[in-house]
């Protein structure tokens, strides 16, 4: 069993990869990860620059454990890795990170997130029977940490529209998905992520409002972190 990508191709979505932010030197590594995810479309470069993050966010912890920043990153980072190489193992080892940091941090609504993000996402392509199975994910967990997420993240489009993705992925006729993609595009928008959170929403009722399930389920997939790189 492996953890992929799928390609997924979709009329308009060049618009917002083009808005992602390029990768300078003095960027985080939250900012690394971000192109890396959203922008590049070689998996080897993306890959590179996830080790990247990887490397720089363990020095990081090594100097200060309590390092929160650094430990999600790289949290996030391993669940990225896994998906793009459809490592098993590291999946596992992300889905404990993210159980860890909530354990030690929760009140943090992007570690909530992100473990939301992995059980929807493994249950996305593999199906809820298998990727329980496989590797422990259920759909009602996923969408529990969600719904955490959004209750401690407030009105942010980087956690409004990523849940409304991620709910739209599964179920294209998602009425709380749809609600979701709309509050996105009017959330506050303070950061890259936010704002490539936004006009994902914003292309997201394209679909939505033709009322093309289908339609909305590929855009969905397409404009999740590493939609835009094939297989």
């Amino acid at each position: 069993m492996r953890f992929s990508t799928r390609s997924l191709p979709f009329v308009g979505v060049a618009a917002l990869v083009a808005t992602a932010p390029c990768v300078a030197a003095a960027e985080t590594p939250r900012d690394v990860l971000t192109t890396a995810v959203f922008a590049d479309r070689d998996k080897a470069t993306a890959l590179a620059k996830i080790d990247r993050v990887h490397q720089v966010t363990g020095a990081r912890l090594a100097r200060s454990a309590d390092d929160q920043e650094a430990a999600i990153v790289q949290a996030t980072a391993i669940g990225y890795r896994a998906k793009l190489t459809g490592n098993r193992a590291g999946a596992v080892e992300a889905r404990r990170r993210f159980e860890a940091l909530i354990a030690k941090y929760p009140n943090n609504p992007e570690a909530h997130l992100a473990l939301g993000a992995w059980h929807v996402g493994v249950i996305a392509t593999f199906g809820q029977f298998v990727g329980r199975a496989a590797v422990g994910a259920q759909k009602s967990v996923g969408y529990a940490s969600i719904d955490r997420a959004l209750k401690l993240g407030g009105d942010r489009a980087m956690y409004i529209g990523l849940a409304a993705l991620l709910r739209l992925e599964l179920d294209g006729n998602d009425a709380r998905g749809k609600q979701l993609a709309e509050a996105a595009t009017r959330a506050a928008a303070p950061t890259a992520l936010d704002r490539i959170m936004q006009r994902a929403a914003n292309l997201m009722l394209v679909p939505l409002r033709n009322g093309d399930r289908k339609a909305t389920q590929v855009l969905a997939d397409r404009l999740l972190p590493l939609g835009q790189i094939g297989k």
